[in-house]
């Protein structure tokens, strides 16, 4: 079969935006960019798609061999294809956006590429336009967030309250009333109360929960209600 005539061809590559949190912080994973350009400055996982490799499959496999991370949510939400995003060669690149568990999959954490946890608020420069990614990749959770129990990922399956309000306050980028909160998510019968509790932060102690993710199903809109209003 003929190839298209009188066109340019271009190279299409994968980025993968890691975003964790260890129960206290929400954090991103980054890694020192392994080649020139931009050489070891801190940079997005990210690599070329194979001949035979369709999109997931590619982002799913750049994924482990630069981190060790597999089986994780991992979804498309963006491309980018300025021509001048990279100095060397015409590149689009196709973003996606992981979460995690830090605690889960912190021993599987590939050392090859220095890859490293940086708190969100303290994320240092990134090559091209690795920044604007994560800006956007942030309004994309922040979105999904308020409609599907997608921060729930970044949980292990059973957590306090404390430190869901935590993940909701980082992640919105602004502080939530405690008693309203706890009496929101104690109404909406969204979340299940197990009968032990964590003492590592106090001797009271707060007690563990999971969610049910059949009544959220039900009530899908329920998450609106837990959002700062000046984010909305």
């Amino acid at each position: 079969m003929e190839k298209y005539i009188n066109q340019n061809h271009l190279l299409v590559a994968v980025d993968c935006i890691i975003f964790g949190y260890d129960g206290e912080f929400l954090k991103i994973l980054l890694i020192k960019r392994p080649i020139e350009p931009a050489k070891n400055q801190w940079s997005l996982m990210g690599g070329f798609i194979g001949p035979e490799e369709d999109l997931d499959g590619a982002a799913k496999r750049i994924l482990l061999e630069l981190t060790g991370l597999h089986d994780v949510y991992l979804e498309q939400f963006q491309a980018y294809g300025n021509p001048n995003r990279d100095p060397i060669e015409r590149i689009v690149s196709v973003v996606y956006f992981a979460l995690i568990d830090i605690n889960k999959y912190k021993k599987q954490i590939n050392e090859q590429y220095h890859a490293e946890w940086f708190v969100i608020k303290e994320v240092p420069k990134l090559i091209f336009d690795h920044d604007d990614m994560v800006k956007a990749a942030m309004a994309k959770i922040r979105y999904q967030a308020a409609l599907h129990p997608i921060l729930f990922e970044l949980l292990p399956k059973r957590f306090t309250i404390p430190q869901l309000q935590s993940l909701y306050e980082q992640v919105y980028d602004s502080p939530i009333d405690n008693r309203n909160f706890i009496r929101k998510i104690t109404a909406s019968g969204l979340l299940i109360k197990q009968t032990d509790k964590d003492k590592s932060s106090s001797r009271r102690g707060a007690f563990y929960f999971k969610l049910d993710k059949l009544k959220h199903r039900a009530q899908f809109q329920s998450f609106l209600n837990f959002i700062p209003k000046s984010t909305l």
